[in-house]
């Protein structure tokens, strides 16, 4: 059997309460990785009925700030605040919070494309790992420089300092998940992006995938999550223009047999 973590970034939107909806009456649960700014806009009425229903939340930091991009001290006042206002829903809620999990906006860990290094990869992984993240997301791969590496070393003790936690996904089988320093980092990656945001408007016709079918065929197609006993953790995103994507490609997920387990709290 298959199975997957569904993770989803960029909460709450217009369409949150629906979402939340929807996962349950699927029996599928989640992480809403939520942004201060989604927050401010739309409120915490959504988010405060998906944590009643079971839904878990993280942190996705307040601007959605690239960390390569900016100085240590914005970003660390962006991750203090939004935990601040997701710790503010859960006393809305009168749910006790578990464990903190962040996730840094476009997987920029403070050394831009390169999340890892890549060039400790096994010849034979390389290439492949390098297409996980270059067909998920909106990155360049350049290699980081002295002064991003820095940076992802001092956000890596930060988050340790503020209580967030490695997510524990015993289960993913994938080496060079195991093997490198995603399976022990402090913030959330991924293993597989749904790639649902390349639908939005702005980006559609873009990049390789431009119609749910694609985004089907992807998934059907996919080495690493084609292996039997797969295990993975999706990514997924909660925007208007895209929320009709990501429920049929849960759908399709659930057709094809991949499970979906619950969220480590």
């Amino acid at each position: 059997m298959r199975t997957a973590y569904l993770t989803i970034d960029d909460s709450p939107s217009p369409h949150t309460k629906d979402m939340t909806d929807f996962l349950i009456a699927r029996g599928v649960p989640a992480l809403l990785f939520c942004r201060g700014d989604m927050i401010a806009e739309f409120g915490t009425e959504s988010l405060v009925y998906a944590v009643q229903h079971g839904l878990v939340l993280g942190n996705h930091a307040y601007h959605h700030y690239r960390a390569s991009e900016q100085p240590f001290e914005v970003i660390a006042k962006d991750i203090t605040d939004t935990e601040a206002l997701i710790d503010q829903v859960y006393k809305k809620a009168g749910v006790e919070r578990g464990a903190r999990y962040f996730r840094f906006p476009h997987i920029d860990r403070g050394a831009g494309g390169w999340i890892i290094d890549y060039d400790r990869l096994s010849p034979q992984d390389r290439d492949d790992v390098i297409a996980v993240f270059a067909d998920g997301l909106n990155i360049n791969l350049t290699p980081a420089t002295p002064a991003q590496l820095e940076q992802k070393r001092k956000l890596q003790e930060f988050l340790k300092d503020q209580g967030f936690v490695s997510f524990p996904a015993d289960g993913i089988n994938l080496s060079w998940y195991q093997n490198t320093e995603l399976a022990t980092a402090i913030d959330v990656p991924y293993t597989y992006s749904l790639a649902d945001w390349m639908l939005l408007d702005r980006h559609k016709g873009k990049w390789p995938y431009a119609s749910i079918e694609d985004l089907k065929t992807k998934i059907d197609d996919d080495k690493w999550l084609s292996q039997d006993g797969a295990c993975h953790i999706f990514l997924a995103h909660d925007k208007d223009q895209i929320e009709i994507v990501l429920r049929d490609l849960v759908d399709h997920c659930l057709n094809r047999e991949i499970g979906f387990l619950p969220i480590p709290e």
